[in-house]
């Protein structure tokens, strides 16, 4: 077994690989951002090192900086979580040629597997269906009009990153004349988010379920899977609630499914946990994608099988081999596992950011929650929306729901908004409940009325009365030496020099400072959120309807477009595309 290992990720994920290497008695190492000085995944690790500023592509997705910090502390292993560099091929290759133990597939199977149309070539050769699309990547729009002329594919169709997952790098394309936009799109969320700009084709199925086989192998040539999840409930393609079993499949199916994935992973040499996915439409399926690392949800899965699916791909990197038969795995009750996002849903999901001002998650007898969060922390714009999540069990799928609604309903927080108000109403929406709902059931089913009353009935825009502060002459302060982090205490005799300024007092800075320094020509379009300008697309001089999207900002991992609200002529052009804006910060003005 490893005696300290790397976790190349943050938030709740790292904090969970954390936990699980305690209990096998292995020291872990954090890495951070300069956004993250004061993340749980820092508090929690036995150490930490920084490893650059807060942009993904200088810090979490620089590979070398990462390396580096694994290497100074002497880490046995890096575990990369999800997201991030999680399915980064060329990464995992290099850290295989360093001195450490990649907790992951091998390189080789993730590039097979992780790199989409290398995986649908892969699954054809094992006999499991794939859907209709390119085996190959595509880099023009010309080509994706050959694809569809030459196989007759009709319209919509998927433009889908390489390397991407949860929803990102995927857009849907439903004439000729969006091709060009969205393909520059996902290419540019697929470099963004997974640093690979590969993207191919496939048809897109118009109602189907999302199925998923958590698997688990050795590298002793032993691939167990773990059963299936149901992750059906999406909006724009990224998951909000997951649950296992799925309420759909009858046992033939089922099992047919599971032993697709098991053939299909052992043809592609694959070992350590890993997902594959599959489209559910008519009775048939199909295998969309294979995700090459540990889950968001794989919670639920544990929750039914009472196996601890991280310690497994600890075990496994350090060369054990799995003590169970396929048979032996047992699944025992349902599962249900809730996404906590900063989002406001009624809001069509606007991320929201602020301080946790009050943070007490719910308990209780079939009660987990995974966070990296506590009271008084900050929910930036940075990375992703998620602050937790809360996985609930029983006996079965009606006691689950039943217990969830109290779980949910005992979940406190206050200073920001979150998406309890949704998830509740969905142990209340009848097609939820029936297990009828299908991936388009958010964005093209479920009225947007619903939810909003959703959040009249169960939301609060109330803001916690923070504790009083407590003089104390005892200080605790973070220190960093050549990268690493220490924690230090002082015994402080002067308090009063620690203190802010009064109330609004301090500088500010921005599109927002610079819109207060002078009249406006023109009626303001300011930032809905805090987030980085991706494009911006209009000019001074342009008339635009109050519909037009004026830009694009990229917040908590989501494109948001902001349309201008109001019609007229374009008078100023206070952003460009790179910039990052604050909440409220000026973008144009029309007149």
């Amino acid at each position: 077994m490893f005696d300290k290992v790397l976790v190349a990720n943050r938030g709740e994920i790292a904090v969970r690989v954390m936990r699980a290497c305690e209990e096998l008695g292995v020291d872990t190492v954090a890495v951070y951002s300069d956004a993250d000085k004061n993340g749980g995944h820092v508090r929690y690790a036995d150490e930490a090192y920084n490893i650059g500023p807060t942009k993904p592509s200088e810090s979490y997705l620089d590979h070398e900086a990462v390396i580096e910090a694994g290497e100074k502390a002497g880490a046995d292993a890096v575990h990369p979580g999800y997201g991030f560099l999680a399915e980064n091929a060329e990464f995992a290759g290099k850290v295989e040629d360093s001195s450490m133990k990649w907790i992951g597939p091998p390189s080789e199977a993730m590039e097979n597997l992780g790199e989409k149309t290398k995986a649908r070539r892969i699954m054809s050769e094992a006999d499991v269906p794939i859907v209709p699309g390119t085996k190959e990547p595509v880099d023009s729009a010309d080509e994706i009009r050959e694809f569809v002329d030459d196989e007759d594919v009709s319209y919509p169709i998927a433009i889908k990153a390489e390397g991407g997952g949860g929803g990102r790098g995927l857009k849907v394309v439903r004439s000729e004349d969006e091709i060009q936009d969205q393909l520059e799109t996902a290419i540019r969320e697929g470099e963004e988010y997974f640093d690979n700009p590969s993207v191919y084709v496939e048809k897109y199925l118009e109602a189907p379920k999302h199925i998923e086989v958590q698997i688990l192998a050795d590298e002793h040539g032993n691939v167990r899977h773990l059963g299936e999840r149901d992750c059906s409930l999406q909006r724009r393609h990224q998951k909000v609630i997951e649950e296992a079993p799925s309420p759909v499949l009858d046992d033939d199916l089922r099992n047919e499914i599971g032993e697709a994935a098991r053939r299909g992973v052992s043809e592609a040499g694959y070992h350590n946990a890993g997902t594959v996915e599959f489209l559910v439409e008519d009775g048939e399926f199909y295998f969309m994608e294979v995700n090459t690392r540990i889950q968001v949800e794989h919670c639920a899965t544990e929750e039914i099988t009472d196996l601890d699916i991280v310690k497994w791909q600890i075990r496994v990197a350090a060369g054990e081999e799995l003590t169970f038969e396929q048979e032996d795995v047992e699944f025992e009750g349902h599962a249900i596992e809730f996404r906590i996002n900063a989002e406001d849903a009624a809001q069509e999901f606007a991320p929201q950011m602020g301080a946790l001002d009050r943070y007490d998650p719910a308990g209780g007898i079939g009660v987990r929650i995974d966070d990296g969060v506590r009271e008084g922390d900050d929910v930036t714009g940075d990375y992703d929306s998620m602050i937790a999540k809360l996985i609930v069990w029983a006996g079965d799928r009606e006691e689950c729901i039943a217990r969830s609604k109290r779980a949910l309903e005992d979940y406190d927080i206050e200073g920001i908004k979150t998406i309890i108000p949704f998830h509740l109403l969905m142990l209340e929406d009848d097609a939820f409940v029936e297990g009828s709902h299908t991936t388009k059931y958010l964005d093209q089913e479920l009225e947007q009325s619903a939810v909003e009353d959703a959040y009249d009935r169960w939301g609060t825009d109330e803001k916690a009365t923070p504790a009083a502060k407590v003089e104390s002459v005892d200080r605790e302060f973070l220190v960093e030496v050549n990268g690493k982090r220490y924690e230090i205490s002082l015994e402080d005799y002067t308090p009063e020099i620690f203190g802010g300024g009064e109330p609004g007092a301090g500088g500010g800075g921005g599109a927002a400072a610079a819109a207060q320094s002078h009249d406006v020509d023109g009626h303001p379009v300011t930032a809905e959120m805090q987030g980085n300008v991706l494009s911006v697309d209009v000019e001074e001089g342009d008339e635009i309807a109050e519909s037009d999207v004026v830009c694009v900002i990229e917040a908590m991992k989501m494109e948001n477009d902001i349309a201008a609200g109001v019609s007229g002529t374009v008078t100023e052009v206070a952003v460009s595309a790179g910039d990052s804006v604050d909440q409220g910060d000026l973008l144009i003005a029309v007149e």
